[in-house]
């Protein structure tokens, strides 16, 4: 019976060159350090986040809204756990709904749309950020642009001699547009006979002692920067 042939030992491979580490190396300790350090903070943080009460990472910005289409509000935070949401406006809570639309676009982003943007949607929102551990809150407004516009023009007059007449139009915009008054295609110059004033939502053209010459062709036109509008009425005077 034959003796079994001796196990070779293996035999050592070298590895490429520039593929080996000396533990001994300072500028490799001091690698190990630095990963050592950041994997311990980035527990820390992680901790943090996880423990304490909900932050505003990337706060709301102020959004323009142009009448008939979509404003968003879109807020970065930090929470954990899941924290409940709420939105408002002018300090009344806005519900989720064909109107406004919460939306969460990432873990750490919310977001409101407001949908079919009018004048109304004007002011102040906010949202609240609640969990276990706390809560944050963040503000910003939504600014409404809307074309200047007659919603309802002035009414044909007749009226007698030495009587006033007043014409009203109401109107709409934001910005707040120019407003303007002519008779005949003429612009009316004022006096304490013949004048006009401009509110919020209306401008009304006065017209005291009215004389036959009075009578006319009268426009109230409006002007913003995203439009205009105008509107006619027959004035006669007997």
């Amino acid at each position: 019976m034959s003796k079994a042939a001796p196990a070779k030992k293996p035999v050592a491979v070298a590895p490429p060159p520039g593929c080996t580490l000396d533990i001994n190396d300072p500028q490799v300790q001091s690698a190990a350090i630095r990963i050592q350090a950041s994997y311990r903070g980035h527990r820390s943080r992680k901790e943090l986040r996880e423990k304490g009460p909900p932050r505003v990472l990337e706060p709301l910005k102020d959004v323009v809204l142009i009448e008939g289409s979509a404003a968003k509000l879109t807020c970065r935070i930090s929470a954990f756990p899941d924290p409940f949401i709420r939105w408002s406006k002018d300090g009344k809570e806005l519900r989720d709904g064909p109107k406004y639309r919460y939306v969460f676009e990432d873990p750490d982003v919310v977001a409101l749309v407001v949908r079919d943007g009018e004048l109304a949607d004007l002011g102040q929102y906010s949202i609240n950020v609640t969990n276990p551990f706390g809560q944050c809150s963040d503000s910003a407004r939504i600014l409404v642009e809307v074309p200047a516009k007659i919603q309802k023009g002035p009414d044909n007059t007749k009226a007698r001699k030495g009587t006033t007449v007043t014409l009203t139009a109401v109107i709409l915009g934001e910005p707040a547009p120019d407003v303007g008054w002519t008779k005949d295609g003429e612009d009316i110059e004022e006096d304490d006979r013949v004048f006009f004033e401009i509110g919020s939502t209306t401008t009304t053209l006065t017209i005291r002692r009215a004389t036959p010459q009075d009578s006319g062709k009268y426009e109230v036109y409006v002007e913003n920067s995203l439009g205009m509008d105008q509107s006619f009425a027959r004035v006669d005077v007997a």
